[in-house]
């Protein structure tokens, strides 16, 4: 016995709308337009701050660096010398006043001192002129002073 309600149910299940089409193509056109317009205004914006990038990376570098600098004094009673320069912290150093404990395996990851961002090395002076080291990035175009771009960066004004 079927009931009378039942076929209209299984008649309705089997239709398909004939307006259900998906997107048009001004719709499609418009979101396009859409995301073309966020991707430029925000590309713009991104794009303006790579420099700004490498600033940055360069502080972190220097504050990893003295950070590894204080723990060589820690070990060895004195920072490494002008002469054994960053290298005394990767390797041991055998030039100048050696320390009396070495740190196994050295005091910065990778086993090597880092570049600056813009691939030059780091200037080390030890004693310093602003403290007990001076650590200097001359920025991008890798000479003392500079404006803008090439504003060196100096371990004594880090904040």
């Amino acid at each position: 016995m079927q009931s009378e309600n039942t076929e209209p149910i299984r008649g309705n299940m089997m239709k398909i709308k004939s307006d259900d089409r998906g997107f048009t193509l001004i719709e499609l056109m418009v979101v396009i337009i859409i995301l073309g317009i966020l991707v430029g205004y925000v590309g713009v914006r991104v794009m303006g701050k790579p420099e700004e990038a490498r600033r940055t990376k360069a502080r972190v570098q220097m504050e990893t660096i003295e950070t590894a600098l204080k723990l060589y004094k820690l070990d060895s009673g004195v920072y490494p010398s002008t002469e054994q320069g960053l290298q005394a912290l990767v390797d041991p150093p055998e030039v100048g006043q050696l320390p009396g404990k070495w740190r196994e395996g050295g005091y910065l990851e990778k086993a090597k001192v880092p570049k600056d961002p813009w691939g030059n090395e780091y200037v080390y002076l030890s004693p310093g002129i602003h403290g007990d080291f001076d650590l200097i990035s001359y920025g991008g175009d890798g000479e003392p002073g500079g404006e803008g771009r090439d504003e060196d960066i100096n371990n004594w004004e880090l904040e």
